[in-house]
């Protein structure tokens, strides 16, 4: 199983709205096959498994491992649980159920009954926090909420800017930790920032100092005061502007009116899930940031500390009663906070 969640994990940032899946297959104590869920559309991780095989005549004597259940049903591709049944395999071992109500259940049951052997909860704990995305999506119905920001040892994420127009961050973390935020964001489906972010630092959301692919930007901007000059704009990536003026595309840029009057998190959430969007990695600012922790609508914070000092500026978040995981990178401090 620990093989499973290796393999799985390859398929991060590729495999959503998918959820991560990887399989091996063993005879006599040696594996003779393994896969894992390259890309949404593509084979699941049974099948690669199986393909693997090069002496199929072995398979009614082996056993399947996989860390979520097998799919019962057909979607983009055939039933997983039937290929099992098919190709005659005696036992599965599943780390966890799939929370999707589509397959919830249903595809230990169809194993069962066509007289599979059946082991179930093989590193529980582990597997489910592989697909702690696809987990959060599918039983809170909104996406998993990551939050972002760098601070400095005395506590602030920016210095106090002077003067209208278009600037740029003022870098608190290493070199190093940059090219991990790049990682963290090759890994989820979307990006999220406020105005204020967008208007001071310019930023680009994309992926540059990592291979993989870029999230779907998002920004707020309630009054669409941002300037068709920022680099958001630059039609580089799809990028979703919500706003309360309009509902419109223009080229990569959609912007998205929604109602603001309310709480405009769980609006916003809302229709990531309607979009099947399981991930949003938030990046600031301040206000953005205390507003989702304010709403407790977050499941992590990734929180660098920097060895530089401000004296003054803006404040960071604060996360209370919750003890993070601490990392050193060089001379950052790398705060990890799970809300459970």
């Amino acid at each position: 199983m620990t093989r499973c969640l290796d393999l799985a994990e390859l398929g991060l940032g590729h495999a959503a709205p998918n959820p991560l899946v990887g399989s091996v297959i063993v005879f006599n104590g040696r594996i003779i096959g393994e896969g894992f869920h390259h890309m949404y559309g593509g084979p699941h991780a049974e099948v690669n498994a199986v393909n693997a095989v090069t002496d199929k005549s072995l398979l009614p004597r082996s056993v399947l491992y996989v860390n979520l259940e097998p799919c019962p049903h057909s979607g983009k591709t055939p039933p997983c649980a039937d290929l099992i049944i098919k190709t005659g395999i005696p036992e599965v071992v599943i780390g966890t159920t799939d929370p999707n109500p589509l397959v919830s259940g249903n595809g230990v049951r169809k194993l069962k009954q066509a007289g599979v052997k059946v082991t179930f909860g093989v590193l529980h704990g582990q597997c489910v926090a592989l697909n702690r995305r696809f987990f959060t999506f599918h039983n809170n119905k909104r996406p998993h909420v990551i939050l972002k920001w760098a601070q400095t040892s005395d506590g602030f994420i920016d210095i106090l800017r002077e003067g209208p127009g278009i600037q740029q961050p003022v870098w608190i973390s290493n070199e190093i930790s940059r090219m991990l935020v790049h990682k963290w964001r090759s890994e989820e489906q979307s990006i999220l920032v406020g105005t204020q972010t967008a208007l001071m630092d310019n930023p680009r959301l994309n992926v540059r100092e990592w291979p993989g692919n870029s999230p779907i930007r998002m920004v707020i901007d309630r009054k669409l005061r941002l300037s068709k000059a920022l680099n958001l704009f630059d039609n580089a990536c799809p990028t979703l502007v919500f706003n309360e003026l309009k509902d419109t595309t223009e080229d990569q840029t959609q912007y998205v009116r929604i109602d603001f009057t309310g709480s405009m998190i769980e609006t916003l959430l809302r229709y990531l899930y309607t979009k099947d969007i399981q991930s949003v990695f938030v990046e600031g600012g301040q206000r953005l940031l205390n507003s989702f922790i304010m709403e407790n609508l977050w499941d992590e914070a990734r929180v660098f500390i920097g060895h530089k000092r401000f004296e003054a500026g803006i404040s960071a978040p604060v996360i209370q009663h919750i003890e993070p995981e601490e990392y050193r990178i060089r001379e950052d401090v790398l705060f990890f906070f799970r809300n459970k």
